[in-house]
């Protein structure tokens, strides 16, 4: 089994930052939009460097997603930065009307996803969004594990055409990704190789699904890590490959179970090989005001949760 270790720990939101910064100075269409959280969702050097395609619009959300659909049609690249519950739950009409419906090619980038964002407590933190944008028709839904992997897809996201939802959280986590990785939009990563179990995980969940796999290794169990950073579109291919050799998975994400990768991976699964399935995910529930460490704990985020999770699901085979 391969192993994977860390040296330094970053926040996903600071990859986005430094994505932004390099693209913009390698494209000069694009453009970034923030919404009062600059500090917050690292786009201060952006903003230092290219004050003349900055745009600080305020606590208006709302406003901010129509101007970055306007901006579209003059041939720019808008990315938005706010965190992820401003950046769907209250702009939803917006994006599904000026956005989605429409087609532009809107980058919406969401910090402070999930329960990560700890202490701000359940209304900031949102464990429906990835539900709510991979339910728009052409919207692309991407949920990166740590700093490089983060950076890599921002960068790529300048040379896709179309809306894409770009989830990412504040803590800092372990940055195991290479830093020269080429982000491919819709490509699963194969991270471990295993024969009894598929652990199909996505964001912060994915180095927890590693130190699973090497629990469940010490037990003897063989695990097989996908690192889904792409929800929507899903690579469905790599999934099935994985179970039809495994013959059981086990889905990861920190996220509503309803409406998140954990649905979208059974829906595969009921159409083309029904296999037996396991969620670890939030519990339809709201959050509360904590640590994140404490908050992933306490709605079993771990690797915990995933051992005993992957032991369940062996048994149903």
């Amino acid at each position: 089994m391969k192993k994977y270790t860390y040296t330094e720990k970053k926040d996903t939101r600071s990859g986005f930052g430094d994505g932004l910064t390099e693209l913009g100075k390698s494209n000069s269409n694009v453009v970034a939009l923030c919404a009062d959280l600059t500090g917050s969702l690292k786009m201060g050097d952006f903003a230092k460097n290219h004050p003349e395609r900055f745009f600080q619009v305020g606590i208006a959300e709302a406003n901010m997603m129509g101007i970055a659909a306007g901006m579209t049609i003059g041939g720019k690249i808008p990315f938005t930065g706010t965190f992820a519950n401003f950046s769907t739950g209250r702009v939803y009409d917006q994006i599904r009307q000026s956005i989605a419906y429409s087609d532009k090619n809107v980058k919406i980038c969401a910090s402070h996803a999930g329960l990560t964002l700890g202490e701000d407590g359940a209304t900031h933190q949102i464990l429906e969004d990835i539900g709510l944008m991979k339910m728009l028709p052409g919207m692309t839904v991407i949920n990166t594990c740590d700093y490089n992997q983060t950076k890599a897809a921002t960068i790529a996201l300048a040379e896709h055409e179309g809306p894409v939802y770009l989830r990412f959280g504040r803590p800092k986590v372990p940055v195991f990704m290479p830093e020269d990785q080429k982000f491919e939009i819709g490509k699963a990563i194969v991270l471990t190789e295993g024969t009894d179990v598929t652990i199909v995980a996505t964001g912060h969940l994915v180095w927890e699904a590693l130190q699973a796999a090497e629990q469940l290794e010490a037990k003897g169990i063989s695990a097989e890590v996908i690192n889904i950073h792409t929800i929507k579109p899903l690579d469905e291919e790599a999934i099935l490959k994985s179970v039809a050799k495994t013959g059981c998975v086990v889905t990861a994400e920190e996220h509503n179970k309803y409406g998140g990768l954990g649905e979208s991976v059974a829906r595969c699964l009921a159409v083309n090989n029904p296999t037996p399935q396991e969620f670890v995910a939030v519990n339809d529930s709201f959050g509360e005001s904590a640590t994140p460490a404490q908050l992933m704990e306490k709605y079993g985020l771990n690797d915990a949760a995933i051992v005993k999770a992957a032991e369940k699901v062996i048994t149903r085979k």
